[in-house]
């Protein structure tokens, strides 16, 4: 009776240890303030992906002022895409506002897309950057002086393999996009997952399982293994990494490293504070506006 007693004891103990971290979990506040897709003026565009026969829309944002204008093309991050997404909003609305022309497809299956993009590998993805690309060329609402690529958290693994493709890329922005591989982004993405539920050296030791698991799903099989460094080492384009500190979704540490390793010096790479995955100013609840200068002053340099 006794050593039951004790052992009931002993394992009560354990279990209110390993629920320390989850009862003292800082919550936080994640909101921001971002601008409404009512805000924004922008026309309803359609083009095709022929490779992949394919009917793609999206939405295109032309700026106030004489042409031809600066043009970027926005590539969006992992999952579905909404064309009310905040982030995403915030930067397209600076760049309008500061003379910058932008395309933001919808994903193939998303909105108006045809398609899915559950399944799809980041060469189909590029695939379809390459069709916006095409459509901005053959276009007649507006000239442009030049197009570049904004890759957006995953999408900053897509935007050297697209430029691999296509001669007419002038400029690559990457905003928290990675240069680990995709199986060492999505290890250390669920070890921070996982952290807020229990101690750190226990989310480093999960994390690997977990990560397997979703390696093995519809969305993650078509990328597993992915490595963009082959692909940066073949671009002599302009290109600017901006990572905010505390990324709990990408190492920036180890994203920096890989490209200093590599002999990749030539990038602009600048890190802000505070920022995390979305480069928040987390006082102001809005998207660093250090970063937002930083982003147009770099895109406008591009042919100077």
């Amino acid at each position: 009776m006794r050593r039951r007693k004790k052992i009931l004891i002993i394992v009560l103990i354990i279990i209110v240890v390993l629920l320390i971290p989850l009862i003292f979990k800082d919550k936080g506040d994640t909101s921001f303030n971002a601008p409404e897709l009512s805000e924004l003026e922008y026309s309803e565009i359609y083009f095709n992906n022929d490779s992949a026969n394919l009917k793609l829309s999206g939405m295109l944002m032309l700026p106030e002022g004489k042409e031809p204008f600066p043009t970027a093309i926005i590539i969006q991050g992992s999952g579905p895409s909404y064309r009310t997404n905040g982030w995403y909003l915030s930067v397209i609305k600076y760049l309008q506002d500061n003379g910058i022309a932008v395309l933001i497809p919808d994903k193939r299956g998303c909105e108006k897309s045809e398609g899915e993009w559950i399944g799809a590998s980041f060469e189909d993805l590029a695939s379809d950057a390459v069709s916006a690309i095409e459509y901005v060329k053959a276009q007649d609402k507006f000239k442009y002086m030049y197009i570049g690529l904004i890759g957006m958290s995953q999408g900053g693994w897509i935007t050297p393999l697209t430029a691999t493709k296509t001669e007419d890329v002038s400029y690559i922005a990457n905003i928290s996009g990675a240069t680990v591989t995709t199986d060492e982004q999505l290890v250390y993405e669920e070890t921070n997952n996982l952290g807020p539920y229990t101690y750190k050296f226990i989310a480093k030791l999960i994390a690997p399982i977990t990560a397997e698991n979703i390696k093995k799903k519809e969305f993650f099989a078509p990328i597993v293994g992915f490595d963009p460094i082959p692909y940066w080492k073949n671009i002599e384009i302009p290109v600017f990494f901006g990572f905010g500190e505390n990324d709990q979704n990408v190492p920036i540490g180890e994203c920096i490293d890989r490209l200093r390793e590599n002999d990749l010096n030539n990038f602009m790479i600048k890190t802000y504070p505070n920022g995390g995955h979305g480069i928040i100013d987390t006082k102001a609840k809005i998207m660093n506006q250090e970063y937002l200068n930083d982003l147009v002053k770099f895109i406008k340099d591009v042919n100077h």
